[in-house]
């Protein structure tokens, strides 16, 4: 197990990101079509081809999903991966030409420092074909991909991942890209919400803090306007049907909740996309697809606590300082 999305067979995951940009994209690709929902919680999200993920939808399957930096210029990205799948033979047959699905949600980050002035066609659709192109079992966290250009309220965000499994063996995993209206750590401390989920000290082993801060409850957020959204994917190599898989996104977001403080803002576009390979013949018990939910929502909250610890600052005056820059 390598504690990443990709501990699930048939799914990799490719990043691409400009540095002088200051942005990125994420593409996690199947290997064989997979059924999909969405679960949309915050107030303000940036999405492509997401309405077709809802179980009333024709779509069953869908070959691809896009996490992006670069809020609506970002939605090219999707284009990209598209591309790169058609190339490739991949997409359902209408008459004589495949039709790819590669839905997809962004970010806010274009106020991170990064040179935006991109003239009068966006990056982002070369990033998304290059974050396909990438795809692979093995993938770095941190400050890479859709998470190159993330921020949180007092630190760095980043792109994180985390795996799981359920008591009767089916896996479970989570990709998240953290742009977080809140704050991720307690108080002004080094510790995160998500510290009773946390496994094998993947974010630094830390727990709760003691004493607690007295001002950790306190309000923080980076401020008022829309600049915000954290995009996450979970998946299972269970069998699930759309509705199914609408349920799984909705319960993941509970992942959310447990690490980040607030999230599902007004101002931000909080969104959880889940996928079901179905990889597993044994047919899931009701016990197991509610302990699939619980176990996703517990590997998200690890992702983004993962996302935070790993991220690096950017290069650009006055970028929030890193987890790692200030507490070590």
């Amino acid at each position: 197990m390598r504690n990443l999305i990709t501990d699930i067979p048939g799914l990799r995951v490719g990043h691409a990101q400009d540095e002088k940009l200051g942005s990125g994209v994420t593409a996690l690709i199947f290997d064989a079509p997979a059924v999909a929902s969405i679960a949309v919680h915050g107030g303000a999200p940036g999405l492509r081809d997401t309405g077709l993920l809802e179980p009333e939808m024709i779509v069953e399957r869908i070959d691809a999903l896009v996490l992006s930096g670069g809020s609506v210029y970002g939605l090219d990205s999707m284009g990209g991966v598209v591309a790169y799948l058609r190339e490739n033979g991949r997409g359902f047959p209408v008459r004589d030409i495949n039709v790819p699905i590669a839905p997809g949600a962004v970010l806010f980050d274009l106020l991170n420092g990064g040179d935006k002035n991109f003239g009068d066609a966006s990056l982002y659709w070369r990033l998304g074909r290059q974050a396909a192109a990438a795809a692979a079992a093995e993938f770095t966290l941190g400050s890479v991909g859709a998470g190159y250009g993330a921020t949180t309220a007092n630190l760095k965000g980043g792109l994180g991942s985390a795996s799981d499994a359920a008591s009767n063996g089916f896996r479970v995993g989570a990709l998240v890209a953290v742009n977080a209206v809140g704050r991720a750590t307690i108080g002004d401390g080094p510790h995160f919400w998500a510290a009773p989920y946390e496994k094998n000290s993947e974010f630094g082993g830390l727990g709760w803090p003691t004493p607690w801060p007295a001002n950790a409850l306190d309000f923080h957020i980076k401020g008022e306007a829309a600049e915000n959204t954290t995009i996450a994917i979970v998946a299972t190599d269970a069998a699930l049907s759309k509705p199914e898989a609408k349920r799984l996104a909705i319960v993941a977001h509970d992942g959310m909740a447990h690490a980040l403080r607030p999230t599902h803002a007004a101002m931000d576009g909080d969104t959880v996309f889940a996928a079901a390979t179905g990889a597993v013949d044994r047919i899931p018990s009701l016990a197991d697809k509610i302990e699939i939910g619980m176990r996703a929502a517990d590997c998200l909250a690890r992702a983004i606590a993962r996302a935070v610890f790993e991220a690096t600052p950017l290069p650009f005056p006055g970028a929030p300082p890193s987890w790692r820059n200030r507490f070590r």
